[in-house]
């Protein structure tokens, strides 16, 4: 399953975060830091929690948000894409992580 590399390949980028790690749900996979839900992984995307202050870095570099279909309908979620150049950079990444996993405390 290609996700698979994919979601090994995040989750050592993230390895600086303690108690990081993926749980399968509806055929993705949630991250999660300790009990809190931040991030989700999807057909090779990573996605992290936003607010309103947050996304707009996200829109700024094109990045959308996670959207999905339920009972015929098209839903939008709180989480954008995180951008290639952040998810290539290790220290980056747990920066924009840290900030998804606080937006996702509150």
């Amino acid at each position: 399953m290609p996700d698979d590399s994919f979601k090994e390949f995040v989750l050592d980028q993230l390895a600086a975060l303690p108690e990081v790690r993926a749980r399968a749900m509806f055929g993705a996979h949630g991250l999660y830091q300790g009990d809190r839900f931040f991030a989700i992984l999807d057909e090779g995307r990573l996605f992290f929690k936003t607010d309103a202050a947050s996304q707009t870095d996200y829109i700024q570099r094109g990045m959308e948000p996670f959207r999905y279909e339920s009972r015929g309908k098209k839903l939008t979620m709180s989480y954008h894409e995180v951008p290639t150049e952040i998810l290539e950079q290790p220290t980056e990444l747990v920066a924009w992580a840290i900030r998804a996993i606080k937006i996702g405390a509150n």
